[in-house]
């Protein structure tokens, strides 16, 4: 990933509404892709656990 260019997950498929992700200034970047102007900074650490608890299923909802 390089800085400033964005990425769409590749879940997302032709799907245009989409997560993207970059790293800025040091620090990764998440967006919804149908509201760009709303941005959330994080960490690297931060960001590499959110993905390892969401590839774990720690966010699946149970019924």
């Amino acid at each position: 990933m390089t800085d400033t260019e964005w990425q769409k997950s590749s879940f997302s498929g032709s799907v245009e509404n989409c997560v993207e992700v970059r790293t800025a200034n040091g620090t990764v970047e998440l967006r919804e892709s149908d509201e760009a102007h709303l941005v959330i900074p994080t960490t690297h650490a931060h960001f590499a656990a959110f993905l390892q608890a969401a590839k774990a299923g720690e966010f699946d909802h149970h019924a």
